[in-house]
């Protein structure tokens, strides 16, 4: 099979799976840097300026703009937050703050960068900047003023927004660019895990207490752009960071960081390296869109949240491999980082090392957000309790709705007429009058003079002709009958005759 059928092959499959950018000719990259934070000098770099969806390490641009402002004197990190409607309207993740809920600054940093609660960062947002707006054209003005080129902020929590990216290298600029200009913050940047009332969260970034050295920063995830995250490390007093994004599962994302961790603590980029700021700028206009190969439908939705995360199945793994496909060739040291999705299956970091959570609070000081906590509590048990209450008076009601309904019809049925009851159910003789009633008599049984009954079948009606009948027996005071009027009696002559005669 010759280069050129092979290459056509190549780019058949690729394309088949739709693994262009939209506005592209090339296939899609999954953006790769690494840097040494002091010199800014570029280790590896792969698609490092490509526009790609930041997800939520949109939060470094956020913390960043709001600890400037702490150190311009605008707010402090005691300053209050109060969350609105609209930032407890946000999706998850998110704390589930009501609105009217305050907290300082300094623990709503804390809780985007562990947590990574989108209702606090649009908090942070609106008090800050006055409105999401008004925060985001901070965060745009200040990612030109440190020398972020291709980034475009709408929001500060990263929830999809078409309008919204950023690069590989301007994360890493910004890293650099928080380690360098806020000191005494680090530490916001690696915590373990924050504790709020009973419950502690765990930070999403897998590398801390797993890989060694680490020390910050973020994660992000959205089905468009995948599973991203920048990091640093700090090995033998040299910091480098790495910034990793579209990978199918948080598991793939932070074995393949921690792989470039490796291979670069090994490199000395030399005098002639490239620099943050002399990487080409990307040929791409757009992000693409990854949600097709990210969030299948047929396998459950991955989640951001460490060694919880659903690894991608064998779609992703074969889309994967189509995505590790660099333009240029990589160095053997690499092997591991750009490896598919299928090869990474059995490969695991060390299990997290114990948990060391940062107490946080609503309020100003512990002591006030006990007591708000312990009253926000009360007041969630006593909705809930109501929610409960409401739920069995309405299933009474419609018990009581249903029982009534039942009787009311039973009492139209024996509110029936009866006439109408007796005609459908009682049954009439042969030979009875259809029009009769229930109330009619249908049978009469005639008596004789002597108080005697008959039969209703011997009672015939007098014949028009009656009257040529012969009675019984003759008496004195009438004249005798002519010849021809009467018939004498004959023998065997019916009682009911003789009566009738009698009668007559």
């Amino acid at each position: 099979m010759s280069n050129r059928f092979l290459r056509r092959f190549v780019l058949g499959l690729t394309a088949a799976a739709g693994l262009f950018a939209p506005c592209a000719a090339q296939a899609v990259t999954a953006p790769m840097l690494v840097v040494d934070v002091d010199s800014g000098k570029v280790i590896h770099a792969q698609g490092a300026t490509d526009p790609w969806f930041p997800a939520s390490v949109t939060k470094l641009m956020t913390a960043y703009v709001a600890l400037d402002m702490v150190r311009q004197g605008k707010v402090s990190l005691d300053s209050l937050i109060t969350i609105s409607p609209q930032a407890a309207a946000e999706p998850p993740s998110k704390m589930g703050f009501k609105p009217g809920t305050q907290l300082t600054l300094d623990n709503a940093l804390k809780i985007i960068m562990v947590k990574s609660a989108n209702d606090v960062a649009y908090a942070i947002g609106e008090n800050l900047g006055g409105s999401v707006e008004g925060f985001a054209a901070a965060m745009n003005e200040t990612a030109q003023r440190i020398g972020m080129r291709e980034s475009r902020w709408t929001n500060p929590h990263g929830l999809p927004d078409p309008r919204q990216w950023t690069t590989a290298r301007d994360m890493a600029v910004l890293g650099r660019a928080l380690i360098r200009d806020f000191p005494d913050s680090r530490p916001l940047f690696s915590i373990s895990a924050i504790q709020f009332g009973r419950s502690v969260m765990a930070n999403h970034n897998g590398l801390l207490g797993r890989y060694a050295g680490t020390d910050g920063m973020k994660t992000g995830f959205i089905c468009s752009g995948g599973f991203n995250v920048v990091a640093s490390a700090t090995r033998n007093g040299r910091r480098i960071i790495t910034v990793v994004m579209g990978q199918p599962s948080a598991r793939e994302r932070d074995i393949k960081a921690a792989d470039l961790f490796d291979y670069g603590f090994t490199q000395s980029p030399g005098w002639g390296a490239a620099t943050l700021e002399t990487l080409p700028t990307s040929a791409i206009s757009e992000p693409p869109d990854m949600r097709p190969y990210i969030c299948d439908r047929r396998k459950p939705m991955p989640v951001d949240s460490g060694q919880a995360a659903v690894v991608a199945g064998a779609a992703a793994d074969q889309a994967n491999t189509q995505l590790m496909a660099s333009v240029s060739p990589l160095p053997a040291a690499l092997a591991f980082a750009t490896m598919n999705s299928a090869a990474l299956r059995n490969r695991a970091l060390p299990p997290r090392a114990p948990l060391q959570p940062i107490l946080v609070w609503i309020g100003r000081d512990p002591a006030e957000g006990a007591i708000a906590l312990s009253q926000q509590e009360d007041a969630d048990k006593a909705e809930k309790a109501a929610a409960r209450t409401a739920k069995l008076e309405e299933g009474k009601a419609k018990r009581e709705a249903a029982r009534e309904a039942k009787q009311a019809k039973t009492r139209a049925i024996q509110d029936k007429p009866a006439s109408s009851t007796a005609k459908a159910t009682v049954k009439t003789r042969p030979g009875t009058p259809a029009s009769a009633s229930a109330y009619t008599a249908v049978e009469t049984t005639p008596v004789l003079a002597g108080g005697a009954k008959v039969k209703a079948e011997a009672v015939k009606p007098a014949k028009p002709n009656a009257a040529k009948a012969t009675p019984a027996k003759a008496t004195p005071a009438k004249p005798a009958a002519k010849a021809g009027d009467k018939k004498p009696e004959k023998p065997g002559t019916t009682k009911a005759a003789a009566g009738r005669a009698a009668r007559d």
